[in-house]
């Protein structure tokens, strides 16, 4: 079992001079769930090497199990310094893909063409991708093979307005990922601000937020096994 990671080369928080890029939780809960699994776990961005840690999530008070064991580990911080560009990466070298979240995936993934590319040939390869937080809005240029978009009616998830409005970001983002999955004909659902929640449609898994990365991370090795 092989899994793919792909993670955010942006990491400036719009024009606000502060710094963004991947959460830090929505990447080692994930990582560990599929380490622990048996799965071997590559590591991608769209420029390759080291992508940017967005600094909230590397705060004490964002520190978790998970996020201080994948700091810990030498082999996974080495795999996070030299991870694979988005455009040398074969989808038929891998079982699945997974997104983790933050900020940054907003500007650069949900525009990169070898990362749409990537999402359509998995799933039209009939292998699971799966995204959480603000990973979902990176399905918002993403196709079926008929033209329509991936999230046209499927049950999705992703960062809530709400959570975003708490986090003080909605007028910074380029676009709200509740707003665009709806926008884009997904039958959007979430739990209360901050509360698990998943949704698998088919091949497709999306979580809401940084603390349902476990628990996508998890359907997704369901829908593997």
């Amino acid at each position: 079992m092989k899994i793919l990671i792909v993670l955010t080369s942006h990491d400036q928080l719009g024009e606000t001079g502060e710094k963004t890029g991947f959460w830090l939780e929505e990447l080692a809960a994930p990582y560990y769930r599929f380490i622990d699994a048996g799965a071997e776990v590559i590591l991608a961005s769209p420029k390759g090497g080291q992508p940017p840690l967005d600094p909230k999530s590397g705060t004490q008070d964002a520190q978790t199990e998970a996020t201080r064991r994948f700091e810990a580990d030498e082999q996974a911080m080495r795999a996070l310094a030299k991870t694979v560009p988005l455009s040398e990466v074969n989808i038929e070298d891998f079982d699945a893909v997974f997104y983790p979240g933050g900020h940054g995936p907003l500007w650069d993934l949900a525009n990169d063409e070898n990362s749409i590319r990537l999402i359509q040939q998995t799933l039209q390869s009939h292998k699971p991708v799966a995204l959480v937080c603000h990973a979902p809005g990176v399905l918002k240029n993403v196709q079926d093979a008929k033209g329509k978009p991936v999230v046209a009616g499927k049950n999705v998830t992703g960062f809530s307005n709400s959570e975003e409005t708490t986090v003080g970001l909605t007028n910074i983002v380029p676009f709200l990922v509740e707003d665009t999955l709806k926008e884009n004909g997904g039958n959007y659902s979430k739990a209360k601000d901050w509360h698990v929640h998943v949704q698998q449609d088919g091949l497709l898994i999306t979580g809401q937020n940084p603390a349902s990365s476990a628990a996508t991370a998890d359907a997704l090795l369901k829908l593997l096994k």
